[in-house]
């Protein structure tokens, strides 16, 4: 996905067609809380170590995103962006790991 998220981002025009999907702020959004989702919900460790593990990939995920468009000279890098995206992770694993299932209970 986050390949995906990669090569669809660095094509010419692909980003301002896709705007009629949605705004920079939801398409991040979706994007990166689906990415923590699977993070979390894949990775075999306590429900805490599930969303370190998340949010910190997500955040070295986005900024790589943000790293790449600096090279594209019809997009650019924002660090705006890239807190969106870690907000994104921070959310969705708070929310899984609030309702993750605690074992021995």
């Amino acid at each position: 996905m986050f390949l995906a998220i990669i090569v669809i981002g660095s094509i010419p025009g692909a980003r301002s067609d896709i705007a009629e999907i949605g705004s920079g702020l939801v398409l991040h959004s979706v994007a990166y809380a689906t990415i923590a989702f699977l993070l979390f919900t894949g990775s075999h460790a306590s429900p805490p170590r599930r969303a370190l593990k998340a949010v910190l990939t997500v955040a070295a995920m986005g900024a790589i995103d943000e790293f790449i468009q600096t090279f594209l000279p019809y997009r650019h890098g924002a660090v705006l962006d890239w807190l969106v995206d870690c907000n994104a992770a921070l959310l969705m694993s708070a929310l899984l790991w609030s309702i993750w299932p605690k074992r021995g209970q």
